[in-house]
């Protein structure tokens, strides 16, 4: 079932919460102090705010946005999850200037860091199993974009690249490495330079052996050590005008790029350097909850919402000022 935007919880501040607390707490009520499940007791003074709990053990009080991205927030919650959903459903993101003004919010500033606490908890959690396998395909590729904060030279093995016409090529932009699992996910990498050694690096750590790899013909990957890593190593040559050769190719991943280009371009606009992981994680994560995979706006969102768990950002780390 696909959420309305006129559900509760996207306006009811006690739905919002009843919501969140279901999300956090599946199997009963859990003290983020001592650990403790379902011995924690509501506490209902006149001047107590709403969802307040109190431990039987460690004689703690907590909500359920302590140890989360929410946590201290003056934002209230159903605006919360209104953001998040507004975020999880629109294929290519949505602008903090658009937040600011659907919302309600004071000013740009507000939105804006409430759109970053958002990507974080989009950002996998703790080590991830290799992509791939026996009988699967992962495709590999890299791409450029925006500018980095400081000028340098991007370099390959073979000498240093030099600037295009129009704009194009690496020359000074931020290099990005995707890998995209065929019917599967994605894991995006934000690195200082696409050469050889990243190349290996992440590959080995991040694709099982037994995979299928399929890249186009970049020196990147068949020229390293990337084909004694995986199971077999395809190209494809795009500078001849091939494409697809049975069922080789890299649609998927150039797609996933088409896709990211597009939000970053279009939506966003301008992305500094310091902030391109997390809306890297922002399209990986919609790209792996997508439609195609059996998730629904709904599920996306809480998928989302269950991800802020455990996980901090303030202002100060984000060097918003």
């Amino acid at each position: 079932m696909t959420a309305k935007l006129s559900d509760p919880i996207f306006h009811n501040e006690d739905a919002a919460r009843a919501h969140f607390e279901a999300l956090r707490w599946p199997d009963g009520r859990v003290c983020p102090h001592c650990g403790t499940v379902d011995n924690s007791v509501l506490l209902k003074g006149k001047s107590t705010r709403p969802g307040l709990y109190k431990c039987r053990d460690c004689r703690k009080p907590f909500t359920a946005t302590l140890g989360t991205v929410y946590e201290k927030s003056h934002i209230p919650l159903h605006k919360w999850l209104l953001a998040t959903h507004l975020m999880c459903a629109s294929k290519k993101g949505i602008s903090a200037t658009q937040l600011h003004r659907e919302l309600g919010f004071g000013s740009y500033r507000t939105a804006w860091f409430m759109a970053h606490r958002i990507r974080e908890a989009m950002r996998p959690a703790g080590a991830s199993e290799p992509m791939g396998g026996e009988g699967k395909t992962v495709e590999a590729d890299e791409t450029y974009y925006g500018k980095v904060a400081k000028p340098r030279m991007q370099t390959r093995d073979r000498g240093a690249f030099k600037g295009s016409r129009m704009g194009r090529g690496p020359a000074n932009k931020n290099a990005v490495i995707s890998l995209v699992e065929r019917g599967g996910k994605v894991r995006s990498f934000h690195v200082d330079t696409a050469n050889r050694a990243t190349v290996e690096k992440i590959v080995a750590e991040n694709i099982a052996k037994e995979t299928r790899l399929h890249t186009d013909e970049s020196h990147l990957y068949a020229k390293s050590k990337v084909p004694t890593l995986v199971a077999k190593h395809e190209t494809v040559r795009h500078s001849a005008d091939e494409y697809v050769r049975g069922d080789v190719h890299s649609n998927s991943v150039e797609g996933f790029f088409s896709v990211f280009k597009r939000g970053m371009r279009g939506v966003y606009q301008k992305c500094d350097e310091k902030h391109l992981h997390r809306y890297l994680a922002e399209y990986d994560f919609r790209f792996n909850h997508r439609a195609a995979l059996g998730v629904n706006d709904t599920e996306r969102t809480d998928a989302a919402i269950t991800g802020t768990v455990g996980k901090r950002l303030t202002y100060h780390q984000t060097n918003g000022r």
